[in-house]
């Protein structure tokens, strides 16, 4: 039978859950399936159907992400999935270029995912925009460097997760604004992070929360959970496993930090999912003691290249003529003038020759400012025809700070 694409509807959600469990090879916890149906979009959805059957889905959530220079809509592709059993028969290929035609016709002109698999979305115009790092701490010798930034107006608040949430959504909306990848929270998806189901504890204990502060209210918040154990010799063994840390300047951050690696009985802290640039990389006076591990976190896709160009803010002046290649969305396959200075951006269609050539999912790696353009020349994925130009790009596409999602979608 043929396949057919349209919305999925509520009454069909049980047919949604069955694909993302067979997809994915895992059950859903009933917790966590009334978390995702908060956030879940249904207008948004996009369902293969062969005849009544649901064989694959994806949807969107419609986020506001800051990107250099401020927040712009953002398509947040997610609950990507076919069935096993229709695998390799262009489910996926269809769902994904039908929905990127959706996004446009909606007005985004960038659309963002986390890949559950690396190779898959290159295929559709997605480049690795940002980096995450994962920690494993001994808390023995992690003393931090001498001129570490310490306030002594400030103080550590211990509080329970669902009481603080206001102080939680208030921190967190500042600190969003000065990380590219960062992006809005519904209620819904506040639900999820302060969610402490027991399978949301992994053995690990209830959620934990401290707030540092000074007179004028909160600076900076830590989430956590711990894990007691002791060795054969009844040695403390204590894990600290660490949910996310925000911290609005670098002594509220220090403190928090200070505070995570001095718990008693604790002897190693764990930190997923960190920003590639996290300042603890210089706070230790040891730094191999992170023990770090390097991830990849978000995936761009330009959707429309003259808009998501012009939308951002840039680090230097720039003025180059790019050669787009992108074979799904047809629309962004040409050669672009793109011009930016302090007054802002302009990208518009030239016939003019071509400073440069690249993939789209070259500028999607780029779009965040992570992702330095001379690397992915010298992987060959850039093609340079005026001297000069990959550097003048890569110079005025380039951030601080480093790309980050915090939190998964």
């Amino acid at each position: 039978m043929s396949i057919s694409l349209r919305p999925v509807i509520e009454s069909e959600w049980s047919g949604w859950m069955m694909v993302e469990e067979e997809a994915f090879g895992a059950a859903v916890p009933p917790h966590r399936e009334a978390l995702f149906r908060g956030t879940a979009e249904f207008d948004r959805s996009l369902g293969a159907f062969e005849g009544d059957l649901l064989v694959g889905v994806t949807s969107v959530d419609s986020l506001t992400m800051t990107v250099p220079g401020g927040p712009i809509p953002v398509g947040g592709v997610t609950a990507v999935g076919v069935l096993p059993s229709h695998r390799r028969r262009g489910v996926l290929s269809s769902l994904m270029t039908r929905q990127l035609a959706d996004v446009r016709e909606r007005g985004e002109a960038v659309t963002a995912l986390y890949a559950s698999e690396a190779a898959i979305y290159g295929r559709f115009g997605y480049g690795r925009a940002a980096d995450s790092v994962f920690f494993t701490i001994p808390t023995s010798g992690t003393a931090f460097v001498k001129h570490a930034p310490v306030d002594p107006a400030l103080r550590l608040r211990i509080v329970r997760p669902v009481e603080a949430r206001s102080v939680f959504e208030k921190i967190f909306e500042t600190a969003r604004g000065e990380r590219p990848g960062l992006y809005d929270r519904t209620p819904a998806r506040w639900d999820g992070v302060l969610s402490d189901h027991e399978l949301d504890q992994r053995g690990a204990g209830p959620l934990r929360a401290v707030v540092v502060e000074d007179d004028d209210g909160p600076r900076g918040y830590a989430l956590f959970r711990t894990r007691q154990s002791f060795t054969d010799h009844d040695v403390p063994d204590g894990e600290l496993r660490l949910k996310e840390l925000f911290g609005l300047d670098p002594a509220a951050y220090a403190l928090l930090w200070r505070h995570l690696l001095d718990r008693d009985l604790i002897s190693h802290v764990k930190a997923p999912s960190r920003p590639s640039d996290d300042p603890l990389v210089h706070l230790l006076a040891e730094p191999r003691k992170l023990n770090a591990g390097w991830l990849d976190d978000l995936w761009i896709r330009l959707v429309d290249v003259e808009r998501a160009l012009a939308a951002r803010a840039y680090s230097a002046p720039v003025d180059v003529v790019i050669e787009v290649e992108d074979a799904v969305c047809p629309w962004n396959a040409r050669r672009w003038r793109l011009s930016a200075d302090t007054s802002g951006a302009r990208c518009t269609p030239t016939e003019d020759p071509a400073d440069l050539a690249l993939p789209v999912t070259v500028l999607g790696a780029a779009y965040l400012g992570g992702r330095p353009l001379a690397a992915l020349r010298a992987a060959g994925t850039v093609r340079e025809s005026r001297a000069g130009a990959v550097r003048e790009l890569s110079t005025a596409m380039s951030w601080e700070p480093a790309p980050w999602g915090g939190l998964m979608f």
